[in-house]
């Protein structure tokens, strides 16, 4: 017999010193569903989640060489496969979602180390990983976790000078284009040769800018997909597919494939009840901030 099923999620920006590298918060406690599994699909954001009651239990990584696990606190950077996350009917956690460009300042190395991979954050960032949810798990109420968050991660923050200007505005125009802009045209832009920006991509993002572009677009569709449903609108699919730039509804749903592991519409209804838990992905809904430096 499951309990009431109750779901509750608060999303905050962080504060102004951090949004430079930090686009939100969301805080999440869902309990009384049946077990499953949902999904971590892939963003333009690396991902930090400290939970605050059962661990996370992750039964397929997007690297599948890695194997299963359960994490207090987990750091993942931008990946283009899905993560299962298997749950027993309750998850409760903070979710952090951090700008490519701000890993240096707040994690102590580029996004590039941790790309396609997920683990155990005290992995990289040490003792204050489980500092972090010991004292999230003692603070009573959202606001107050997260101006506690707040307070720690900008006593922590170092920024870094390293960053160049170009690498930062092909990253910005990649974002504010919705992944829509050549590669060529940000070679051009940034004065660099299409080789030279692939390689700074894969250092300081993790990502090829042709494959960053893929994931920025299919975040935005997987964006638009979530908004509430709108009376009289017909080919929600079709026009999405428009609005995020695909050539077509069948090009949308060759990424939803690649990138979720199954097409929109099951996504959609997984999402709707199918698989218990909705997604649960902090980015541009909880924050604006999209690069450092």
């Amino acid at each position: 017999m499951t309990d009431e099923a109750r779901s509750e999620f608060v999303e905050r920006r962080p504060a102004p010193a951090l949004r430079p590298y930090l686009a939100g918060y969301v805080g999440y406690r869902e309990s009384g569903q049946p077990p499953g599994r949902h999904r971590g699909l892939p963003s333009p954001y690396l991902t930090l989640i400290v939970t605050l009651d059962d661990p996370l239990v992750v039964a397929v990584h997007p690297d599948p060489a890695t194997p299963p696990g359960r994490y207090d606190t987990l750091l993942g950077g931008l990946h283009t496969a899905p993560a299962l996350i298997a749950h027993p009917g309750r998850q409760s956690g903070i979710q952090l979602a951090l700008s490519p460009l701000g890993a240096r300042a707040l994690l102590g190395l580029p996004a590039g180390e941790l790309a396609h991979t997920d683990l155990d954050a005290g992995t990289v960032l040490g003792p204050f990983a489980a500092e972090l949810r010991e004292r999230l798990h003692a603070t009573d109420g959202w606001a107050g976790r997260f101006a506690l968050l707040d307070r720690l991660l900008t006593e922590r923050l170092t920024p870094d000078t390293r960053l160049p200007a170009e690498l930062v505005h092909a990253w910005r125009r990649l974002l504010a284009s919705g992944g829509a802009v050549p590669v060529a045209e940000l070679a051009r832009e940034t004065g660099w040769s299409s080789r030279y920006l692939s390689r700074s991509f894969g250092v300081e993002i993790g990502l090829s800018p042709k494959r960053a572009a893929r994931v920025v677009r299919f975040d935005r569709a997987r964006r638009l997909l979530q908004r509430p449903p709108r009376p009289g609108r017909a080919g929600a699919l079709t026009e999405v597919a428009v609005a995020a730039g695909y050539y077509d509804q069948a090009h949308l749903d060759r990424d939803f494939r690649a990138f979720a592991g199954c097409p929109p519409s099951r996504w959609l209804a997984d999402e709707a009840g199918g698989a218990g838990f909705r997604n649960v992905q902090a980015g541009a809904g909880a924050g604006s901030a999209d690069s450092a430096a």
